[in-house]
């Protein structure tokens, strides 16, 4: 049974209809086509699935999307810019295929 689940995403105000057992970043990706957080190890430990949830960095692989009523959810989408070590990666050619690397 799904249900309307109310939050603040990236500085916007949204609603999805979830079930009891998707995870946030299921949520995130599937409903909202952002793909920054992204599962890999699905146990919480990798770090690619890292949203923040009220200003706290969260593991959305293990975060049930249920619990995210009312709460103000940050992606990495939000930053448009490149911060210095972002742009040292990139510079450097570091993580040869990203796919560990949030973000």
């Amino acid at each position: 049974m799904r249900r309307a689940v109310h939050f603040t995403l990236n500085g916007e105000r949204v609603e999805a209809q979830v079930a009891p057992h998707e995870t946030l970043v299921e949520v995130l990706r599937e409903e909202f086509g952002l793909y920054g957080a992204r599962e890999s190890c699905g146990q919480g430990l990798c770090g690619c699935c890292t949203v923040l949830v009220d200003g706290v960095a969260v593991s959305g692989c293990l975060y049930l999307a249920m619990l995210a009523e009312g709460a103000q959810i940050e992606t990495v989408e939000r930053s448009a810019t490149l911060d210095e070590v972002q742009e040292a990666f990139i510079e450097r050619a570091a993580f040869q295929c990203g796919f560990c690397t949030p973000g």
